[in-house]
């Protein structure tokens, strides 16, 4: 379990119950970017949400904190069905204020640690298809089109894969 990573100015660690607010705001902010008409209503009650990931524990959800503000966040565990190897990445954003300075890579490395140290070989995600953002940074850091899943006419989701690297 990571703890307190240190990466220059920033800390990565494990969100605890308190962080559920900030975590959810953060949430929030980070979508509204890729829907051009705002927000869906889509009747998730995302606090609870939020609560209920960091609370597993078959997953985690990783904070990245800067000069006392949290400024990203990442959650994954092993999906249902899907074999012990495998992590899902559900969730991953940085505060679009905080965009290009490096922090998404620093907590995507953060995730990297705990995958491997979970003995994890491969991670998958789906992204959403106007999140174009969100898919170079992807690719930038090694995700590739996921063949068992390959998108479809309609679908809104491009679902992508990531052989995580041994130590």
């Amino acid at each position: 379990m990571i703890e307190d990573r240190v990466t220059g100015r920033r800390v990565i660690r494990t969100a605890v119950p308190a962080d559920t607010q900030a975590v959810a705001a953060l949430h929030a902010r980070a979508r509204a970017t890729y829907y051009p008409d705002g927000l869906p209503q889509d009747g998730i009650d995302w606090p609870a949400a939020w609560l209920s990931a960091i609370q597993r524990t078959d997953g985690r959800v990783l904070v990245a904190v800067e000069q006392g503000r949290m400024v990203a966040i990442a959650s994954f565990r092993v999906p249902e069905g899907s074999p012990a190897d495998t992590v899902k990445l559900f969730q991953f954003h940085v505060d679009p204020g905080h965009w290009r300075r490096g922090i998404g890579s620093e907590l995507h490395a953060g995730c990297l640690e705990e995958w491997r140290a979970d003995g994890r070989r491969t991670a998958v995600l789906d992204v959403h298809v106007d999140n174009r953002r969100a898919q170079a940074f992807y690719a930038r850091h090694g995700w590739l089109p996921d063949p068992e899943h390959p998108a479809g006419e309609g679908d809104h989701h491009l679902f992508l894969r990531y052989a995580v690297p041994g130590e």
